[in-house]
């Protein structure tokens, strides 16, 4: 593989994207045609436009690149709760988690604002600094998790914090040779390769204070008014100082002075040293929509078929950019999350393959069920199927099996099926579960027996 140069280039692969779904289609094609010149672009937003008559693209510094077949992978960009101003950073790639890192060291409170998965990591992984974290939910994590499993991980907030280890590192790649004045940064407006599972390590994670853990959660709220200093003083209004407890602080004032202020819908004001917009996603489609009639899903993304094709002809999408329009499966569902990058990226790059060769090509096994692995609050977690619910309506019921510091297992039952599952800790039970769910198997018979810890499911239904 190669990163895009300064000079026309002509090749049968271009890949656009240097982040999980990219990377991992580019490897796939280097794999299925290792005689070919793969190009991978790796700075997605300074694309200025897809030519298909011409069957080429033109980045920002004036190069063009010929291809045959193209996968778009660039990714999504944050929501920002504001934008331009310089207190608000989003995190969503590489470029943007090291300028966090580096502002993080000067604070002493910062506020967060979201409750999905880098919300979620980051309460955990900061140390040093009070962290004020702001969700519109009764409970953490609601795009992953019920109440009870959110009550499950909210006491770990506050424990003592272990030492975290990550067997296995991903490979990493780097555009070496390429001139320094064509290089980019976050700074520049640019994105950096999209985050994984462990874009968090190597970071030091840790504001000004000596202590761990200081987090405080103020629920069913939003983001009503962003204050700089000067039109703070001049509002006349008051902040509160980091609770310490649960006793009403409404007549309490903090007297620090804050670079920024933030007012809540529940009419509650902090000051912090910056506010981090963890708000969710929307798909990079804008570079790409100039002069390209591409069709686009009610949420932004680039419409792909089966084969991961978009409405124009030999361009590809895969990734957060893309917006799945088959019929899926009944267990599985489109999440903007780096598994669903990495297994359609490379599912793209064999639908590319395919194409090319002339050769038919079956629907790839990983889209018949949803699964995610990650880790929250140091615990595993795994989601399968229609985890919560998604789509079941009313006549679903729930299993639940907890023990208090250890694991949490749900499962979505419907008609005596399997329907979706959430495993948090140590389980050992995501592949059984996987199989049940796949099968359909009529677990009518087993009732509460099903989570029963005394039995081993795996040999039961080996």
């Amino acid at each position: 593989m190669e990163a895009a140069g300064s000079v026309s280039t002509v090749g049968k692969f271009v890949v656009v994207g240097g982040g999980i779904a990219g990377v991992t289609c580019a490897e796939q094609l280097a794999i299925q045609f290792p005689s070919e010149d793969i190009l991978l672009v790796t700075a997605s937003p300074v694309i200025k436009a897809v030519t298909n008559f011409k069957q080429c693209i033109v980045t920002g510094d004036g190069s063009q690149h010929v291809y045959k077949k193209l996968c778009l992978c660039a990714g999504a960009k944050p929501k920002l709760i504001c934008e331009g101003n310089p207190y608000v950073l989003g995190i969503r790639d590489t470029d943007s988690a090291q300028e966090f890192q580096k502002q993080l060291t000067k604070a002493k409170r910062i506020m967060i604002i979201g409750n999905g998965g880098i919300a979620l990591e980051l309460v955990y992984e900061i140390e040093g600094c009070e962290v004020i974290w702001a969700i519109k939910d009764k409970a953490i994590g609601n795009t992953f998790f019920d109440a009870g499993a959110a009550e499950f991980l909210t006491s770990k907030l506050t424990a003592e914090k272990p030492e975290a280890r990550i067997a296995h590192k991903r490979t990493r790649y780097t555009t070496e040779g390429r001139k320094k004045e064509t290089q980019t940064t976050a700074g520049a407006g640019n994105m950096g390769s999209a985050l994984g599972p462990d874009w968090h390590e190597g970071l030091n994670l840790k504001g000004t204070k000596e202590f761990s853990h200081k987090i405080h959660i103020e629920t069913m709220c939003e983001v009503k008014k962003i204050f700089l200093q000067e039109e703070f003083r001049i509002s006349k209004k008051k902040s509160l100082p980091f609770p310490r407890d649960h006793s009403n602080q409404s007549d309490t004032t903090d007297n620090e002075v804050w670079p920024v202020y933030v007012e809540l819908t529940n009419e509650k004001i902090y000051g912090c040293d910056f506010i981090v917009s963890a708000t969710g996603v929307t798909p990079n489609t804008e570079p790409f929509l100039c002069g390209n009639n591409f069709a686009l899903g009610e949420d932004g993304g680039l419409k792909v078929d089966a084969y991961m094709h978009t409405s124009l002809s030999d361009v590809y999408a895969a990734g957060d950019i893309c917006t799945a329009s088959w019929r899926p499966s009944p267990a599985w569902q489109q999440m903007r999350l780096w598994t669903q990058a990495r297994q359609m990226g490379w599912y793209a790059a064999k639908c590319m393959a395919a194409a090319s060769l002339g050769e038919s090509i079956d629907m790839d096994f990983s889209f018949e069920l949803f699964a995610h692995v990650t880790k929250f609050f140091n615990y595993k977690v795994v989601l399968l199927g229609k985890y919560n619910a998604q789509g079941l309506g009313s006549d679903h019921e729930l299993m639940l099996r907890c023990t208090k510091g250890h694991e949490y297992v749900k499962v979505v039952m419907q008609h005596g099926r399997m329907m979706g599952a959430v495993l948090i800790g140590e389980t050992d039970l995501e592949e059984t579960f996987e199989n049940l769910i796949l099968n359909q198997t009529d677990l009518s018979s087993y009732g509460e027996d099903l989570l029963d810890p005394t039995i081993d499911l795996e040999d039961y239904f080996d």
